[in-house]
């Protein structure tokens, strides 16, 4: 019981004094051979920190969906993603993603970066 009691403690001591807000405007588009589908583009707000070795960040806001040859249509997504230096070469990271429509969309990114 008594452990329950210094979660709470131990999770603000290790939550970064400032996280920083932050725009971003995305485009992304895709293709299927030398066909274009069409492209979306995020206008999100959000904001990131990090403690360590540890890093993370956290975005919403509307997206502009331009599939080619179908009208635009307006649509709230966000992503929110982390990371973690295994090594001063080696880090981790993590994303998942969504966007609302007819069908919601949900999506996940996960890898290794290396540097030489």
């Amino acid at each position: 019981m008594k452990t329950l009691a210094i979660l709470p403690a131990v999770a603000l001591m290790a939550a970064p004094a400032f996280a920083g807000p932050y725009a971003n405007v995305e485009v992304n588009s895709g293709f299927a051979g030398g066909s274009y589908n069409g492209s979306t583009i995020d206008t999100h707000v959000g904001v990131e920190g990090g403690s360590g070795k540890f890093g993370w960040y956290v975005q919403a806001g509307p997206t502009v969906v331009a599939p080619d040859g179908a009208d635009t249509e307006v649509e709230l997504a966000g992503k929110a993603g982390g990371s973690y230096a295994a090594s001063d070469k080696l880090s981790v990271y993590g994303e998942v993603s969504f966007i609302t429509a007819e069908q919601n969309g949900y999506g996940t990114k996960a890898g290794l970066k290396y540097k030489f």
